[in-house]
């Protein structure tokens, strides 16, 4: 699948964040920035936009870079040194709770397509793996917030239920994500079907059966070779004295291989 029109702003989206990263390390007394182990983020952050990369590479690069799913995980982590930038975390009240649903909302959303091209997911197996893997990665957060932020510090008191609420509002994106893309994949599959799309995407089909687009045509003549030759013999049959053998033979082989005398 060709996602290149999504490269522009993937590329956008990383140069975004590498800016805010290092106006966070050229100015990391002002307020915005201060406390928010804003040094744990320069170092972890671009690692973690370039997982889509890592991936892709270690699959041998044989399919087109996935552009699409690329923006989707480097997303959050801009909206979340954006939100520090503009001061928005201690400023608006509802913006962490935002952040825990929408930016867990993008990642799922971008598993989805990889576990879709890349594992052959669909449908509720598809949704389940979204979820599964947007639960995990807000458990992950929830420890690295732990031990950044609340050990040692007045947020101690009221950690735990901040906690809860950061994990439902993750669990929540993540939920929705991917019933989302579930459903975006079924509509995909149905539509393919109905236009006449690939017999394996519509089918499910086994390599190798009756509709396996890959079968080989040898095969094909192989089989019919083998038709005409049993035909061919029921026939010398007939001619010989045994009409009633030779032609019950040749109406066996012919109704046993679909081919219409």
């Amino acid at each position: 699948m060709n996602t290149s029109r999504w490269l522009p702003l993937a590329l956008l989206a990383k140069a975004a964040l590498a800016a805010l990263l290092a106006l966070a390390v050229a100015f990391p007394d002002w307020d915005r920035f201060a406390d928010k182990a804003m040094g744990v983020r320069v170092a972890a952050y671009p690692a973690a936009v370039m997982l889509v990369t890592l991936i892709w590479a270690l699959r041998g690069r044989g399919k087109a870079f996935p552009w699409d799913i690329d923006l989707l995980v480097t997303a959050p982590f801009l909206i979340d040194v954006a939100g520090n930038a503009a001061d928005l975390y201690d400023t608006v009240g509802w913006f962490d709770d935002a952040c825990h649903f929408g930016n867990w909302a993008l990642l799922c959303a971008a598993a989805g397509p990889a576990l879709r091209r890349w594992g052959g997911l669909s449908g509720w197996t598809l949704a389940l793996g979204c979820t599964g893997i947007g639960a995990v990665a807000a458990i992950v957060w929830e420890f690295f917030e732990y031990g950044v932020f609340i050990l040692d510090t007045p947020e101690a008191v009221t950690a735990y239920r901040d906690t809860i609420g950061d994990l439902m509002l993750g669990l929540g994106g993540a939920v929705v994500a991917g019933l989302a893309v579930a459903a975006a994949s079924t509509r995909r599959a149905a539509a393919s079907t109905r236009r006449g799309g690939s017999v394996d995407e519509g089918l499910g089909v086994v390599h190798g059966d009756l509709l396996d687009e890959g079968r080989r045509a040898g095969d094909a003549d192989a089989g019919q070779d083998v038709v005409r030759a049993d035909v061919a013999a029921g026939r010398a049959l007939r001619a010989q004295g045994d009409a009633p053998g030779g032609e019950d033979h040749g109406e066996q082989v012919v109704q046993g291989s679909g081919v219409r005398q």
